[in-house]
């Protein structure tokens, strides 16, 4: 079983008017910031103030990056090419090194948002775009993806240290795919099912699969939705929940 793991949460997403989360509640839960650069959410005072709380708190900096939809969030699908991949992940890596570079910080990892995550997870040039452009950016960074896909493929092929991510409140399908929320099902909401499904991971690096199946899944870090209302509560239920086995929480090393 693992003594430390990464609890990493996707966090900055408001902008303009319009809020999501309760970053400052979060913060001094987790170990890992995956901070938006605007495209699926953010903008230019949000990601400025998550850096500067992210940092007050130590905990590390990612950039998640997206498709750039903000009317969608991030999560519709389209059709972009290996080119577009590298483009768009390197736009929004210098945009969020500008602000830590700022604030006397450094961006320590790069993790796709919603639909890009997914396409990358599946699609090998895309994964290898993304890929190119961390190493090109600077090759120190980790690069997150779906433990087990292409995008962790692609970062170890170009040399890079990459965290095989997790997920406690998703439910899985048995090729170790995450179920489509538009199944019944995949959004594991009861914090029993979530703890439950945690303690597989990181004991076992396994879990049951919506078919009955067990499946293994390398668990480098664990995702926490920073989107749901309840966010903070889940950050603390978890720690606790680590606590009773003796792990503890740290980003990746790189």
């Amino acid at each position: 079983m693992r003594t430390t793991i990464d609890l990493n949460c996707d966090l900055g997403e408001s902008y303009g008017a319009w809020r999501m989360g309760d970053d400052e509640a979060v913060l001094p839960l987790i170990s890992s910031a995956n901070v938006a650069c605007g495209f699926h959410g953010g903008d230019a005072a949000v990601m400025r103030r998550t850096v500067k709380l992210a940092r007050a708190h130590g905990v590390a900096i990612g950039a998640h990056v997206s498709l750039q939809d903000l009317q969608g969030f991030g999560r519709r699908e389209m059709r972009i090419s290996a080119d577009e991949a590298y483009e768009l992940t390197l736009y929004q890596l210098g945009a969020l090194h500008a602000f830590a570079r700022a604030e006397g910080a450094r961006v320590a990892h790069v993790k796709p948002h919603g639909a890009l995550y997914n396409m990358a997870a599946r699609d090998a040039a895309l994964a290898a775009g993304i890929a190119a452009a961390v190493h090109d950016f600077d090759p120190a960074l980790v690069l997150y993806g779906l433990a087990g896909s292409a995008l962790p493929a692609a970062g170890v092929a170009r040399g890079l240290v990459v965290a095989h991510e997790a997920f406690c409140d998703r439910a899985y399908e048995s090729d170790g795919s995450l179920a489509s929320r538009s199944q019944p099902g995949a959004v594991l909401d009861e914090r029993a099912a979530a703890a439950a499904q945690l303690l597989a991971l990181v004991r076992d690096q396994a879990v049951n699969a919506r078919d009955g199946s067990r499946v293994a899944i390398r668990c480098d870090s664990i995702c926490l939705h920073g989107d749901r209302p309840d966010a903070a509560d889940v950050a603390r239920h978890l720690r606790a929940v680590l606590a009773t086995v003796g792990v503890s929480v740290a980003p990746p090393r790189a």
